[in-house]
């Protein structure tokens, strides 16, 4: 395996060449073809050329592995091909996962510890290993564990715990005051938030997330939960571990997700609520009442998908229901006028 550098200066991109035989035992899969080929980059199926990789996850886009340039492609077991090779995955998108990291890598980071443009507190605790990038801020006796990486422009107030390997990216604001008031005779009182954040281990959280401090206690961040760029976590919510929560949910205050809870794109949850293990929650659903382990729920105000299913079927014949029963009524009228009784 040998490094390509390419020409532009990007150093999140350096290429390994790689034969198509080693790929094939890094990513888990079974390889059909020609193992001498070799690849040194992953591409999408339209974009790829020679010497790159792609794959194959959703069947609408299967014509494309007849016309794709690719020279080899990731694929689930079933599926075939004669005309190229393929690396056959049980789980494809994992092993597309792998080969990205052997082809590719992670980001290299241009600099190692704390940049001395960032600001960290002297009572607060950095981890080794751990970078923090320029305009970070890590606030007094906040905790930083090891190999955590904070970029640019991320706010760690004071006391929050962020736990090993963690990372935050830019903007994103770990520890702000919960939004608490006592509201008396037209005024609003602000509640001062005591509690505070605390992020559990191989957490991932995406740009421009706010999670606030609980008011009372602390706002838990489950271990090796995924948040996506601008998601909103209420004071005092409890995230259970492996959740994945998509871009733009909002969370109300002290709501509690169990584990393994995945909320797709502008999902919406009220307070004080409890989301049970393994809850699938389709895009842009509103949540307003408590929800069962184990059960996939979409709609505003969200019901479980097969009860949705026949919701929003009806819903869309509203028009045409709305023409019958119209027209039902003007033969009611026609007939109250005329005498005539209408059979019942």
């Amino acid at each position: 395996m040998s490094p390509i550098f390419p020409k532009c200066g990007n150093s999140h991109k350096v290429f390994f060449l790689m034969r198509l035989d080693e790929l094939a035992s890094i990513v888990d899969a079974e390889l059909v073809g020609d193992g001498a080929t070799e690849i040194h980059a992953v591409a999408t199926l339209e974009r790829a050329k020679e010497g790159e990789l792609s794959f194959l996850g959703n069947p609408k886009y299967a014509k494309q592995l007849e016309t794709t340039h690719a020279s080899a492609v990731i694929v689930a077991t079933k599926v075939a091909a004669d005309h190229k090779p393929l690396l056959k995955s049980k789980d494809p998108y994992l092993s597309l996962c792998k080969a990205i990291v052997a082809l590719h890598g992670y980001r290299k980071h241009p600099f190692k510890g704390v940049h001395p443009q960032a600001y960290v507190d002297p009572t607060a605790t950095v981890g080794e290993g751990t970078v923090i990038y320029p305009g970070a801020f890590v606030g007094p006796g906040a905790k930083v564990g090891k190999d955590c990486v904070i970029y640019a422009s991320a706010a760690i107030y004071d006391g929050c715990v962020v736990g090993d390997r963690v990372i935050i990216h830019a903007n994103t604001t770990i520890g702000a005051d919960g939004f608490g008031y006592a509201s008396s005779g037209g005024v609003h009182h602000k509640i001062p938030q005591i509690g505070n954040v605390v992020v559990e281990d191989d957490v991932e959280i995406g740009a421009g997330t706010t999670i606030a401090r609980g008011a009372l206690e602390s706002t838990v961040i489950g271990k090796g939960t995924k948040i996506d760029g601008q998601v909103m976590i209420g004071h005092g919510v409890k995230v259970g571990p492996g959740c994945v929560l998509v871009a733009q949910v909002g969370i109300a205050g002290s709501t509690t997700l169990g584990k393994y809870v995945t909320m797709a794109g502008q999902v919406g949850v009220a307070g004080h609520l409890d989301i049970g293990d393994m809850v699938t929650v389709g895009a842009q659903s509103g949540i307003m009442f408590d929800v069962e382990p184990n059960q996939t729920i979409v709609g505003s105000p969200a019901m479980p998908a097969q009860q949705a299913r026949r919701v929003y079927s009806w819903f869309t014949k509203l028009p045409e229901i709305a023409e019958r029963l119209k027209a039902l009524e003007e033969q009611m009228s026609e007939l109250a006028e005329s005498g005539d009784t209408p059979l019942a």
